[in-house]
């Protein structure tokens, strides 16, 4: 007489998820880390984004001194790099906010400079304490 199996065993089925479990429990931290990779991912990008537009303020002085905005005062400010930007501000992401203080190139203000002038100011992340460092060419009116 020949038997026929249709289906799995108790213990093959138990080893399954055993195996299945053991893979779970290895991988899930990989993927819960994911959110602060993501949130320096995103300073970084800021950062990037105030180094192109104060590199774009700056070709447009350079073009053609009327088209550029001129700065006074500190350069690393979020008003001052913000307003730089499409929209006028740094950007928000949920309850990501940004904010820019001085970084370690002199100068950080305006004062006594005149024309173009690079400076390093730093983009912090406040969810978390991700930083990423961004050069900004700056139009200094002295």
């Amino acid at each position: 007489m020949r038997s026929l199996q249709k289906g799995f065993t108790l213990i093959e089925l138990i080893v399954v998820i055993v195996i299945l479990g053991i893979l779970a429990a290895v991988a899930l931290p990989k993927f819960i880390d994911l959110s602060q990779e993501a949130l320096n991912a995103s300073t970084q990008g800021v950062a990037g984004a105030v180094s192109s537009a104060s590199a774009i303020n700056y070709g447009a002085w350079q073009a053609n001194s009327a088209k550029g905005t001129q700065l006074n005062g500190a350069v690393c400010s979020s008003g001052t790099l913000g307003g730089l930007m499409t929209g006028g501000s740094l950007p928000t992401a949920g309850s990501v906010t940004y904010s820019v203080s001085a970084g370690t190139t002199a100068p950080t203000t305006c004062a006594g400079q005149t024309g173009g002038t690079v400076a390093s100011c730093t983009i912090t992340g406040t969810k978390g304490s991700t930083s990423a460092t961004a050069q900004t060419s700056v139009i200094c009116t002295g």
